[in-house]
C-alpha cells in the first residue's frame, strides 16, 4: 500500500477512472448488441433508429479513450454494411 499522499491520490483517481471507463464500455457494448439484434431480426426500422445513437456513442468513446479510432471505424463500417445488406 502506498504511503505518500500523492500516491494515495493516484490510487483513488485510478479507481474512479477505471469505474467510469468500465461503465462507458459496458454502455457501448450493450448499444452495439441492440443494433446487431435489430439487424439479425430483420427489423429495418428499429435498426435504422439505433444506428445514429450507436455511432454517436462510438465516436464519444474515441474521444474518451475507450476505443482506438481504427477499431471504432471498423465497428461503424461493419455495422453499416450489415444494415445496407437488409435493403
Amino acid at each position: 500500500m502506498a504511503n505518500h499522499r500523492s500516491a494515495l491520490k493516484r490510487i483513488k483517481q485510478t479507481r474512479v477512472r477505471t469505474e467510469r471507463n468500465r461503465i462507458h464500455r459496458s454502455r457501448l457494448r450493450n448499444q452495439i448488441k441492440k443494433l446487431r439484434t435489430a439487424i439479425d431480426s430483420r427489423d429495418k426500422a428499429a435498426a435504422q433508429a439505433l444506428l445514429l445513437p450507436t455511432f454517436a456513442l462510438i465516436d464519444h468513446s474515441i474521444r474518451k479513450g475507450i476505443l482506438h479510432r481504427n477499431a471504432a471505424a471498423r465497428y461503424k463500417s461493419r455495422l453499416s454494411l450489415k444494415l445496407k445488406a437488409l435493403a
